[in-house]
């Protein structure tokens, strides 16, 4: 049977999951197939620039490509390593310029993009204008010639070649080029950019890691991103890759990414855009079946008994249920702190009220202004103990990991050039990770599903149990996620409290948003003691030492801190942390 007839007969049996058999009888994935979204995405409200097609970044224009033609897949023979597939971007409009090729891994499907850039007219100074030497040069430029970086000859995967733009003085590469001929590209293949429209880049995910057992010369290929990222970061990826052949990664200055200096934002959604995006895409949030901390409003947490206290003062104060009678401004200096009355409406506010409950929503400009971060914060009046896995033992702890309020946050990335849902970042405790649209879960359309891990309301893409440790022992804080009968669904239930980039008055931000202190009590546990109980139990061969079981675990659970708000977290300006 020929083999392509063969490929076409297991992808009818197999679904879109295709393998083809090799002369050695291994299974290897073929090529990514294309991802869509499970609904088609609505007509957004009409605004400025947002969901266009096209963003000015100042003296260039981008657009988006997402259709790719096939130029050379990697699959290496054995080991861990899924292999990769290369491509060039095709369908560019006149006048727009590739600025380089893209590479994703074998074993996820299609999803990526590269941006093509041209000049906008008329933004270079004339005769006579005050302007510096740089700006009298073209924004975009082709490349002097190319260097061939890594290249492989295999029976089985053919000729794959890797060059980088020489670029012309004062100007950067911005992807790099691939080819499966040996002959050095056309200089029309790519541009390049004027360096003062364009910023430092540095790698992020791995995409392929190749070892000399492969091929004459080991090689690695890393996605990029903007060295400064964040609300007010100027970098704009461009999509395209980043590969080195030392297998490390410090040669990223050999590329760059672009940088917006357009400083209106003008592609970013409007107020009424944004309540559009959050109807279509607002997470379903799903808690444990057996969640006895669940969340609830922060009016309910204050109407409800929560108390303010002052250093130095014994009794603590009730707080009005919009919190205008909090400290505003300042820094967390010690002085106050939130804390639950002592009687029997202790256990009542620990419990949350989910009715009452609402995700409280800040916008963002993402990557320069190409990409919006909704950023989702549930609140919980309490955060319970923790558990301990160890192997196949569960410790559940008495008082680690306590602590009265609970902050805890998903992102949802979009496409200022679709409105598309492009990822969703999890927060989970100290850190977390973005994870790609294609790896969500849906419920009711274009809705991804977040799971709530039970007592710490870490947040999660799939169900399951989630150990929070180091990879190398078998030891770890437990999250259980799973669906219940317990859930918000944020497209209908939210506020947003903040996006500063519409302007002064666009949004009204809640009294509570600017109390800049500890919304929970500082309490010191005997941590040492608890963790010696957990030695005890261990098998005596994972057993270890105090010290080391002490690093192994986020800092947090090993006292009662109350956290602060979102406004004082490292991402309400800066960047998710992975």
């Amino acid at each position: 049977m020929d083999l392509r007839v063969f490929e076409d007969l297991r992808s009818k049996m197999f679904g879109c999951e295709c393998f083809y058999w090799n002369r050695v009888s291994e299974f290897y994935p073929l090529e990514p197939q294309p991802f869509s979204l499970p609904s088609p995405i609505p007509r957004w409200p009409r605004g400025q620039g947002f969901a266009t097609g096209r963003i000015c970044l100042g003296e260039i224009e981008v657009l988006k490509i997402m259709n790719f033609e096939h130029i050379w897949s990697c699959k290496p023979l054995r080991g861990k390593a899924k292999g990769a597939t290369f491509y060039r971007p095709v369908g560019i409009p006149d006048g727009f310029f590739s600025l380089g090729h893209y590479c994703q891994p074998n074993d996820q499907p299609l999803r990526g993009y590269v941006l093509v850039a041209r000049e906008v007219a008329g933004t270079r100074p004339g005769i006579g204008d005050i302007h510096d030497s740089e700006s009298d040069s073209p924004a975009v430029r082709k490349p002097l010639s190319y260097t061939l970086t890594w290249s492989t000859d295999s029976d089985r995967d053919g000729c794959g070649y890797i060059w980088l733009p020489n670029p012309p003085v004062g100007y950067r590469a911005m992807g790099f080029v691939v080819t499966d001929k040996p002959e050095e590209p056309e200089l029309e293949e790519v541009r390049c950019i004027r360096a003062d429209l364009t910023e430092s880049c540095i790698t992020c995910a791995i995409i392929l890691d190749v070892d000399s057992s492969f091929a004459n010369h080991p090689f690695r290929v890393w996605n990029t991103t903007p060295c400064k990222r964040g609300m007010l970061g100027q970098g704009v990826s461009v999509g395209t890759f980043f590969c080195s052949t030392d297998l490390s990664s410090d040669d990223e200055q050999n590329i760059a990414c672009l940088k917006n200096l357009d400083s209106t934002l003008h592609a970013m959604p409007n107020l009424e855009q944004i309540h559009a995006l959050i109807k279509h895409f607002g997470p379903t949030v799903f808690f444990h079946p057996d969640e006895v901390y669940l969340p609830s409003s922060v009016p309910w947490f204050f109407k409800n008994g929560a108390l303010l206290y002052r250093n130095g003062k014994v009794k603590g104060e009730p707080i009005d249920s919009r919190g205008s009678n909090l400290p505003s401004g300042g820094k967390n200096d010690g002085e106050f702190w939130i804390d639950l009355p002592e009687d029997e409406e202790r256990n009542y506010l620990k419990s949350g009220d989910i009715e009452s409950s609402e995700l409280y929503v800040h916008v963002k400009p993402a990557l320069g202004g190409t990409f919006t971060d909704i950023v989702m914060w549930v609140f919980c009046p309490f955060n319970g103990p923790a558990t301990i896995k160890a192997g196949l033992m569960n410790i559940a702890l008495s008082k680690i990991g306590e602590h009265v309020s609970d902050w805890e946050h998903f992102t949802l990335r979009l496409s200022n050039f679709t409105g598309e849902l492009w990822s969703l970042y999890f927060s989970q405790h100290s850190g977390g990770k973005w994870v790609d649209v294609c790896d969500l879960e849906f419920i009711e359309g274009n809705k991804p599903i977040v799971y709530s891990s039970k007592s710490g309301h870490a947040s999660f893409p799939h169900p399951g149990s989630y150990i929070q440790g180091s990879s190398k022992l078998p030891i770890g804080v437990r999250n259980d996620a799973a669906r219940s009968k317990y859930f918000v669904d944020s497209s209908t239930k939210y506020r947003i409290i903040a996006a500063e980039y519409l302007g002064d008055g666009a949004v009204e931000e809640p009294h509570w948003l600017q109390y800049m202190r500890d919304w929970g009590p500082t309490i010191v546990y005997d941590s040492r003691s608890e963790v010696e109980k957990i030695i005890s139990h261990l098998p005596f061969f994972v057993r270890f030492s105090v010290e080391t079981l002490f690093e192994l675990f986020p800092t947090e659970i090993y006292g009662e801190e109350g956290p602060t708000g979102p406004k004082e977290k490292d991402n309400w300006v800066g960047d998710e942390r992975c």
